[in-house]
C-alpha cells in the first residue's frame, strides 16, 4: 500500500500542551480525485453534511438542479479542524499569488475573460 505524509505538516508537530503530536500516515492507493465547482453545507446538532457537485452553468444560467456527486459527513470537531486547515491553505495561496476574489462578477469582464 502506498503511504504519503502531509507536505504541509511541520517537521516536529506538537499538541496544545507542547507534547509531540502523533505521526499519522495516509494510504492514498485507492483515492479518487474529483472536481467540484459547487458545495452546499447543511447540518444537524451532531454533524455537518457537505455536498459537492458540478454546476453546468456556474455563471448564473438557469439549471434545474445541480447534480450532487459526493457527500462528506463529519462531526463538528473534525469540521473545525478542517476549517482551520482550509483557512491556512487559502492564506498561504493568497500570500503567494494575491487575494482570491470570490465574487464572479468582479473577476470577469463581458465575454468571459478574466480581468487583468
Amino acid at each position: 500500500m502506498a503511504k504519503d505524509q502531509s507536505a504541509s505538516a511541520p517537521a516536529n508537530p506538537t499538541d496544545a500542551k507542547g507534547q509531540p503530536a502523533p505521526q499519522i500516515s495516509f494510504d492514498s492507493e485507492r483515492i479518487a480525485a474529483l472536481y467540484s465547482n459547487f458545495a452546499r453545507v447543511t447540518g444537524s446538532p451532531e454533524e455537518l453534511i457537505i455536498d459537492f457537485g458540478l454546476n453546468p452553468q456556474p455563471f448564473g444560467g438557469q439549471t434545474e438542479a445541480v447534480p450532487i456527486s459526493q457527500r462528506i459527513v463529519m462531526n463538528y470537531y473534525t469540521a473545525k479542524r478542517f476549517l482551520g486547515a482550509l483557512q491556512m491553505a487559502v492564506q498561504r495561496h493568497e500570500q503567494a499569488f494575491g487575494v482570491l476574489e470570490t465574487d464572479v462578477n468582479k473577476r470577469v469582464v463581458s465575454g468571459g475573460a478574466p480581468k487583468k
